[in-house]
């Protein structure tokens, strides 16, 4: 393959082939920014390749580059192969430091941009704070999900403040789409007597069950949450790890706990996103009782985008998304498990407030929180940078 010349080449960890309905978080985004990017921009994204899946593609004008993964190592030599062949002015890589350093190193004369979705891959146990701090200086420009993650990239490395662009994620309102609406009206209730949810109010959790997403909090309110709403049943979507349902420690105990309230406790297995939005059309209320650390929560502006009002902590981004007694509650993180329990038993005593709620959630989200949004911002950041390219 000659070379070509390209925009942008975006290089994803290599977890998770892209697209893949049993990606993480991170290929989920740059699929759906991909697609709602200005196609005047000449994009490329480098993924995992898969028996499944060719080595080269295009879809919705995006060019696909895959290579295969062994270790990480293998990985970043394989996609730098593509990259030279690709030849693009802005190398973006997802969530990785390390791989954002490398590839500078490589082409120092290239624009090489690091585009952060948490704070898990610049903290222990991932990486010591000196090698992140190191890392994170061969970024011309770090793109980050929220002002928390900003502050928080900024507190690690203070000299590289000005290098920080917030860019906040979204969602597809035509997917995510409320309950109310015509079509999806007859579907949910159709999907409420195919789960035999039919007269229960529906408390939902979807996302990882691990211990910082604090699923172990909305099981021990139940007890008395069932106390003030006999039909309450608490829907847990999800498993330990994107794609898989293995049964770790903190899982084993979730339903250790789940057993002992058999009629108002649902697990429900990793559900691919293509399919998530059918769980959001029936949940009366999300709850989201994640610790401090959460960045931004997909899950947030899925809820809402749903018209169903959201309960969460009141931590890291996600205050910027919920607005407090308009699209939702935000709880005080110290008081975590008795503020959910009074907001959500509120919620379910008030389907007027629910309504209110949803529709000011609905109306929040196209208003500030579309892929369109985020991809527009982004296309922005790259024509600034490609402008300056050719002024220079």
């Amino acid at each position: 393959m000659g070379k070509m010349s390209l925009d942008v080449c975006v290089v994803t960890p290599g977890t998770f082939p892209v697209p893949a309905a049993r990606g993480s978080s991170v290929e989920t985004v740059v699929f759906q920014v991909g697609k709602a990017i200005d196609k005047r921009i000449r994009l490329c994204i480098i993924g995992r390749k898969t028996s499944r899946q060719p080595s080269r593609g295009l879809r919705h004008g995006i060019v696909f580059e895959r290579v295969s993964y062994r270790n990480p190592r293998h990985y970043i030599h394989a996609a730098d192969k593509r990259i030279r062949a690709l030849n693009p002015r802005i190398i973006q890589i997802e969530n990785r430091p390390r791989f954002a350093k490398r590839i500078k190193k490589i082409h120092p004369d290239k624009q090489v941009w690091l585009s952060l979705h948490s704070t898990t891959f610049i903290s222990k146990p991932h990486i010591a704070p000196a090698e992140a701090r190191n890392c994170l200086q061969y970024a011309d420009r770090i793109i980050v999900n929220s002002n928390y993650l900003r502050e928080e990239v900024a507190g690690l490395a203070p000299r590289l403040r000005d290098r920080i662009v917030v860019n906040h994620l979204g969602v597809d309102p035509k997917v995510f789409v409320a309950r109310w609406d015509g079509e999806q009206l007859k579907l949910r209730q159709k999907l409420l007597v195919d789960k035999g949810l039919v007269n229960k109010k529906v408390i939902l959790f979807v996302g990882r069950l691990i211990q910082r997403k604090g699923v172990h909090h909305l099981l021990e309110m139940m007890p008395e949450l069932i106390r003030r709403h006999p039909d309450a049943v608490l829907v847990i979507v999800g498993g330990a790890r994107y794609g898989s349902n293995r049964i770790t420690p903190y899982v084993r105990m979730l339903h250790q706990k789940g057993e002992r309230l058999p009629n108002h406790i649902r697990f429900v297995p990793y559900v691919p996103y293509d399919k998530i939005r059918e769980w959001f059309l029936l949940g009366d209320v999300l709850a989201v009782p994640s610790d401090q650390r959460e960045a931004f929560g997909l899950v947030n502006v899925e809820a809402m985008a749903a018209g169903i009002p959201v309960i969460a902590t009141n931590a890291g981004g996600i205050k910027e998304v919920v607005e407090h007694g308009v699209t939702g509650y935000l709880v005080d993180p110290q008081n975590l498990r008795q503020e959910l329990l009074e907001r959500v038993s509120e919620l379910l005593d008030d389907p007027q407030l629910r309504r209110k709620m949803g529709e000011m959630g609905v109306h929040r989200v196209k208003s500030h929180f579309t892929w369109d949004h985020t991809a527009c911002r982004l296309a922005g950041l790259y024509r600034d940078a490609l402008s300056m390219k050719n002024q220079a």
